[in-house]
């Protein structure tokens, strides 16, 4: 894959096959569907390049030694299960599942102030586990997503709980932003994942795994003008139907007013960058970012070449590149 945006992509994978994981996973158990992702990840390895090659980066960096086959197999494996787990969390089969939770006080607190918060995560781990124990939550989670490259696999999974995809919140549909407002005026939990940026123009450049990456500022500037506090989160996968569910303090209030507003946002993605850092080398096959991460031609400014930003935090315009991708 050469510079195409990851929103720009379809989702990959087979419709029947994921139907018929389903319906294994469903009707004949989680062993004999956990038996059967081996063959199902090493058809992945095999005829997805672009994703080993993201794969392999990734791991360089975080693994702190080149990456090998073996390495990057485990990666996708992770992956696998990840989705895997998925199916049995949305069809709310969780009594087999062991979910540790660690901060949950300082979320409680952040709440009982009322006025909502956003809760900011990543493609590490599994943002599902969060939707599965939103279902007992006081106050509704509502995750904010990017859904106009979801594909087959997607929409197979929502029908499992058609209620959880009616949770979603979509990025760029009419009347999305008015809806975050609402439910964060009525004291409930928007959660955003904050390390991609589909179509996002403004994007902070800071340094990531050792080099500069471009993060969106989107999740910032949106609790920054609704004045809401951010809560850091992670689902860590730890082993078989095993997660660690992480929630940190991140900000109370992010400066509401330009120009203090895009300075706090410049210093609270370069916040953000450096925790994923620390839990992307305290778990790598965790992380699910199957795209070139580091990729400068996704720098590119609307107006014409530019050469990427050396410095770190510099907040730049970003336009979707275009190219012959996988």
């Amino acid at each position: 894959m050469s510079g195409e945006s990851w929103a720009d992509q379809n989702e990959r994978g087979s419709s029947l096959l994921l139907r018929v994981m389903i319906w294994l996973t469903l009707n004949l158990g989680w062993k004999l569907a956990q038996i059967l992702l081996v063959p199902i990840t090493a058809w992945f390895f095999a005829t997805s390049p672009a994703a080993r090659a993201a794969s392999r980066e990734f791991l360089d960096r975080s693994l702190g030694r080149p990456a090998t086959a073996p390495d990057v197999f485990r990666h996708l494996h992770t992956f696998s299960r990840a989705i895997l787990d998925r199916v049995l969390l949305l069809s709310n089969r969780v009594e087999d599942f062991r979910i540790e939770l660690i901060g949950l006080d300082h979320l409680k607190m952040t709440l009982a102030r009322g006025g909502g918060c956003v809760l900011l995560g990543s493609h590490l781990g599994s943002f599902e586990v969060l939707r599965a124990l939103g279902r007992y939550a006081p106050v509704r989670v509502r995750p904010l997503m990017f859904r106009r490259n979801a594909g087959d696999p997607t929409r197979i999974l929502e029908r499992i709980d058609p209620s959880m995809r009616d949770s979603v919140i979509d990025i760029g549909a009419a009347g999305s932003m008015l809806e975050v407002r609402e439910c964060l005026a009525r004291g409930e939990i928007v959660g955003i994942l904050g390390d991609r940026a589909p179509g996002e123009r403004n994007v902070v450049e800071t340094r990531f795994l050792g080099s500069q990456a471009a993060f969106p500022a989107g999740p910032l500037i949106l609790a920054a003008t609704l004045g809401v506090p951010i809560v850091l989160f992670y689902g860590i996968r730890t082993g078989p139907r095993r997660y660690t569910v992480h929630f940190e303090p991140f900000a109370q209030r992010l400066a509401p007013r330009r120009p203090e507003r895009m300075e706090s946002v410049r210093a609270g993605v370069e916040l953000y960058a450096s925790r994923l850092e620390a839990m992307c080398l305290a778990h790598p096959f965790n992380w699910f970012n199957f795209y070139p991460f580091w990729e400068t031609k996704l720098h590119a400014d609307p107006q014409g070449p530019r050469r990427p930003a050396g410095a770190s935090g510099r907040i730049s315009p970003r336009r979707r590149a275009s190219s012959d991708a996988e």
